[in-house]
């Protein structure tokens, strides 16, 4: 056996809790062995030398290098020692601390033996429930609807369905939100994300200048109380964009250090780095968003009372934490505890678009934007650089970089508003969009679409893929809104969102079972040799759907 490749890391994501009686272990080997069993040996932490049970792992995910065991230990001690046995061979061999052996002394094992010493309940990540089965929209609101009529238009600058450029005012607003739930709820959606609310100079809103205040394009704090009372009422959850790294340069606290300088206050709530002239850290390479210095406790207190306004005062459901990956560590654990506190179930979705296990780890964010995801099907849609057997290990190696507990809260997408839409990448080939969707419903974690996807909406990078939703568009129906609402039907189905996902390549077809349901996928997204049809309502229609390169059947 290939002993480089073997890893096992105590309470990480290869052993993790469940809750204070239930351990997940995941060990790693080279994809090349083929051991004939692979169990573990495990037993309380002060009995274990004398007193051992057995369980079998079974092989669960492969990718490009590596096979993963995994297997869930029910326990009556919370204090767990354990070593790993792998049969090869006709040989044993044990793997422990102290690597792989042929021998172990269990009366020893106190020095060596992996061990999880304590299962504290307040160390185990709990889920939030109602992101199990979640199906997430996301909304850039100047570009949904316009539902105050009455409010004053002036600032508007493009004609609804034309081109935006970065300057654009459309007029979208939270009204047209609101006005448009019951359609949201008819695609299946139980959750919104939108971009930011809050008052700025811009249509995007990422520069913000008040976080107390609605921005006056979008409406008022009453209007953002209606449209959470709604959703909730139709069984929509709220999620607000957080601005936390950085600001508008017209944040009165910002303005007063470019007044006052070092004698300002809050001069230390940025990271300056000259004086005269003023030079201070942004977001990107952009001067009129001064970067937030979240080492500061001011700052840091500063922002999460923003964060428990909003959830206190609106009973929003969640955040999606803009830059997530430039703020400080301390912060995010400020924020969650804080949070969590006002509100266990309150999501926080983390904006990494890399491995973000470091801040998944149960004391930061329950899950990111993940766009490693994205980029995997961009590979095996648009790009031509992976076939079925690529795409599969992939997915498999994302779903190892975390805990069952963060996989199940990833926020799976194919594009958002900093992306080319993916319609477009894929060439308009509204069948390699229609199996995409299919992947993103059926994989780990909670499916994300980008408002219009529904229509078929197309562009390029931003502000392309910013362009206005098309009402007209909305009222006929199309063989890829029929596939989302009968997707949606999925994630409605407790056995399929509780159950494990398998994920493999067969005879050059992907093929991913979850619940009692499998996915085939033809290489690339060719089209299928079968013929089929997508129904318009709910379920899928005799047990199997199909269309383009896909079918999804019950087995």
């Amino acid at each position: 056996m290939n002993e480089i490749a073997i890893l096992h890391i105590p309470e990480s994501q290869y052993c993790f809790a469940t809750d204070t009686n239930t351990v997940r272990l995941r060990l790693r080997l080279d994809k090349s062995d083929a051991p004939s069993a692979v169990n573990v040996l495990y037993g309380g932490k002060y009995t274990f030398a004398r007193e051992r049970l057995a369980a079998r792992m079974t092989l669960a995910y492969k990718d490009r290098l590596y096979a993963y065991y995994t297997v869930t230990l029910r326990l009556s001690d919370p204090r767990l020692a354990y070593v790993f046995e792998l049969v090869d061979g006709g040989k044993t061999f044990y793997f422990s601390e102290d690597g792989l052996t042929e021998k172990y002394d269990f009366e020893y094992s106190y020095y060596n033996c992996f061990q999880y010493a304590y299962i504290n309940d307040c160390d185990v990540m709990k889920s939030v429930e109602w992101m199990r089965s979640a199906t997430f929209y996301q909304i850039f609101v100047d570009r949904f609807d316009i539902g105050d009529t009455a409010k004053d238009k002036s600032y508007i600058n493009l004609k609804w369905g034309d081109v935006p450029n970065p300057k654009s005012f459309a007029g979208g607003d939270i009204k047209g939100v609101t006005r448009r739930l019951e359609y949201l709820r008819s695609l299946g959606i139980s959750a919104l994300y939108l971009t930011p609310i809050f008052e700025s100079v811009s249509n995007h809103k990422y520069d913000i200048s008040d976080y107390y205040e609605i921005d006056k394009h979008f409406g008022n704090k009453s209007d953002l109380k209606e449209l959470v009372e709604k959703a909730h009422a139709a069984g929509i959850a709220i999620v607000l964009d957080a601005v936390f790294n950085h600001c508008s340069e017209n944040l009165c606290e910002f303005r007063d250090v470019v007044k006052n300088g070092k004698k300002s206050r809050y001069y230390d709530w940025f990271i300056i780095k000259n004086d005269d002239p003023l030079e201070y850290e942004t977001f990107g390479d952009c001067a009129y968003m001064p970067k937030f210095n979240t080492s500061n406790p001011e700052v840091r207190d500063y922002l999460v009372n923003i964060a428990t306004y909003w959830i206190k005062e609106f009973d929003i459901d969640g955040w999606r934490l803009d830059v997530s990956d430039e703020v400080s560590h301390l912060f995010w654990r400020q924020l969650r505890s804080a949070v969590k506190s006002v509100k266990p179930n309150c999501v926080l979705i983390g904006e990494n678009w890399h491995d973000a296990n470091a801040y998944l780890r149960g004391d930061e964010f329950d899950g990111v934007m993940n766009y490693a995801f994205t980029k995997a099907c961009l590979d095996f849609y648009a790009f031509g650089a992976f076939d079925a057997e690529a795409f599969a290990c992939k997915l498999n190696e994302l779903l190892m970089r975390n805990t069952d507990t963060v996989n199940s809260m990833m926020l799976n997408l194919l594009d958002t508003h900093d992306t080319h839409r993916f319609l477009t990448q894929a060439g308009g080939d509204k069948n390699k969009l229609m199996s995409a969707l299919a992947v993103t419903y059926f994989f780990t974690g909670v499916p994300c679409i980008f408002y219009g996807t529904e229509n078929c909406v197309e562009g390029g990078y931003d502000p392309d893929c910013r362009r206005t939703f098309d009402w007209a568009a909305e009222r006929v129906d199309n063989p890829v809104k029929s596939l989302v609402k009968s997707l949606a039907a999925l994630r409605r189905d407790r056995a399929f969102v509780d159950s494990e996902v398998s994920v493999a390549a067969k005879d050059g077809l992907l093929v991913i079972e979850r619940g009692g349901y499998k996915l085939t996928v033809n290489e690339s997204g060719k089209p299928a040799k079968c013929g089929g049809r997508v129904t318009a309502g709910n379920k899928f229609a005799g047990g199997i759907v199909e269309s383009g390169g896909f079918a999804v059947e019950r087995v």
